[in-house]
């Protein structure tokens, strides 16, 4: 029960009660909690209230909140290594998470001068853009752009379409490649980058900007991605002939 005359607010009693579930119920991680309803009448406050208690848990990393779905025990930090021959699928099975993609939009397009600089093509060569979301254990972790020379890769957007992540660069004679570099940065997430990874604006992102090349050294891919912060870390590997 809630000590309404100790003082303490009622959604951070709340909140103290449902973190106190978790230990005692022995609730891990992507475990499913009460419903706002259900809370509510449990503890005889307004949703309100409930909702205010679980925004404090999300913001301190306890849960997460996904619209439509419900609430749930924060997962456990993915280590993603990034290094010059990094596999998102390989990464992820490594830990023991199932990894997955959803294509959510492709299209092609003229490159803008930073995507041509990166491709190293002229301004306003056309490119494909492929965009979607990825996700550990179906949680999405992940959303961005990936971007392909349309000379490079003809009719790669049409196969995109009707095959998805099974069109393969083998297909257009690439049976290697490997991470030229990446670039990470943090920022605040956009309102639209917020919502397709399911979290708030007040929790920072991680950005990254990678170039993928072909075994001559050409580049194949450029991407843009923002990273939920608090469900991924890099750990940046340095190859055998490093020597910094």
């Amino acid at each position: 029960m809630l000590e309404r005359k100790s003082g303490e607010a009622l959604w951070r009693q709340i909140g103290e009660k449902i973190v106190e579930d978790i230990s005692t119920q022995g609730l891990g991680p992507g475990s499913r909690l009460p419903t706002e309803p259900e809370l509510a009448s449990r503890f005889d406050v307004s949703r309100n209230t409930v909702r205010r208690a679980m925004s404090r848990l999300e913001d301190d990393g306890l849960v997460r909140i996904e619209q439509g779905r419900g609430t749930f025990v924060h997962d456990g930090i993915i280590n993603y290594e990034i290094s010059k021959r990094t596999r998102y699928s390989e990464n992820l099975k490594r830990q023991g998470v199932d990894p997955g993609k959803i294509l959510k939009r492709v299209e092609e397009m003229p490159a803008s001068d930073q995507v041509s600089q990166r491709l190293k093509i002229k301004a306003g060569d056309r490119v494909v853009v492929v965009e979607g979301v990825s996700l550990a254990d179906g949680v999405i972790i992940a959303f961005g752009q990936m971007y392909y020379p349309s000379e490079r890769f003809p009719r790669f957007a049409q196969l995109k379409l009707e095959q998805g992540s099974s069109v393969h660069l083998k297909t257009y004679g690439i049976h290697d490649y490997t991470r030229l570099h990446t670039a990470i940065t943090t920022r605040p997430p956009t309102h639209y980058e917020a919502r397709v990874l399911q979290q708030p604006r007040s929790r920072w992102v991680l950005c990254t900007q990678k170039v993928d090349v072909d075994e001559t050294g050409r580049p194949i891919c450029y991407s843009e991605s923002v990273w939920a912060g608090d469900r991924v870390q890099f750990i940046v590997e340095s190859d055998d002939d490093d020597t910094a």
